[in-house]
């Protein structure tokens, strides 16, 4: 029940204030954080959990009994890229990217 996303065109250090806010919580209170967050990766991650959901939900899983088990952040490829300075000279800055894996499992049920 994993599902990824690659090549996020945001910098892994602003998407991973997401990832620790939903990691260990359940689907649904997950996807309540992230429809109200207003973050920018939050739809882009919400996005995500909706695709891990669907996969788990195909192999049989129940909707309700699935946690967030794992949800990883790294950093993507970089573009270089050159911003103009003062006195003709240029200085370099990196675009960002971040690939984001998801893992959910279901909870045991202890009744």
């Amino acid at each position: 029940m994993k599902a990824f996303l690659k090549n996020y065109r945001q910098s892994p250090r602003k998407v991973r204030l997401l990832a620790d806010l939903i990691r260990g919580k359940e689907v649904g209170q997950a996807k309540l954080l992230l429809k109200f967050s207003d973050k920018k990766a939050a739809r882009a991650v919400l996005k995500l959990l909706n695709s891990a959901v669907a996969n788990a939900v195909q192999k049989g899983s129940d909707e309700k009994k699935l946690v967030v088990k794992e949800i990883v952040v790294n950093e993507g490829m970089k573009l270089k890229r050159y911003m103009p300075r003062a006195f003709g000279r240029a200085t370099p800055f990196w675009r960002r990217s971040s690939h984001i894996s998801i893992k959910l499992e279901e909870k045991a049920n202890n009744s």
